[in-house]
């Protein structure tokens, strides 16, 4: 059974507008550095693989032992688009100064590629799939809202966590770790 444009736009409306919610419902929501607890993330953590649109894998194995900013997006969530601009810009700044940066998409595998070609970036995106709403709960994100970033310090600490679009005030402060 195929569904019209009309009901799956509503349907794409809706699950648009849930996530809208839980981002702005909890956009105050967030720890900086000094909130975080420090806490170090797992061999759970480090042991996950992700898909990479373009094929491969990323593993988070790979990443350990430098400053890390992760960020969990999906296509259809606009403040997740309007920050990948910064996103990227921080990694090509970045990246040589040892800090490493992924993008986790909550999102279908065809539509990420899609958007990918239109809106390249340089920094690694890996497939979390709908698995990756999961992950940001575990994470310290009860509510599940996108997007939400975090960032762990080159000892595997968590030093940061926001939700809700990124400032380039974070990106200044998390310059720091």
């Amino acid at each position: 059974m195929t569904s019209s444009p009309t009901r799956r736009g509503l349907i794409y409306g809706g699950v648009a507008a849930i996530a809208a919610a839980a981002g702005l419902g909890g956009a105050l929501w967030r720890h900086d550095a000094g909130a975080s607890g420090g806490e170090k993330l797992g061999a759970d953590f480090w042991s996950r693989r992700f898909d990479r649109p373009e094929g491969g894998e990323l593993l988070l194995a790979n990443l350990r032992g430098k400053p890390l900013l992760v960020n969990f997006w999906a296509t259809w969530c606009p403040p997740c688009v309007e920050e990948m601009p910064m996103i990227d810009a921080f990694f090509r700044e970045n990246s040589a100064n040892g800090w490493q940066v992924i993008g986790l998409a909550i999102d279908q595998p065809s539509a990420v590629r899609k958007f990918l070609v239109k809106t390249p970036v340089t920094y690694p995106i890996g497939l979390a799939g709908l698995d990756g709403t999961e992950l940001v709960k575990q994470l310290g994100n009860s509510a599940g809202g996108l997007p939400f970033s975090f960032v762990v310090a080159a000892d595997g600490s968590v030093s940061a966590r926001k939700m809700g679009k990124l400032e380039p005030s974070d990106f200044q402060a998390w310059h720091r770790v």
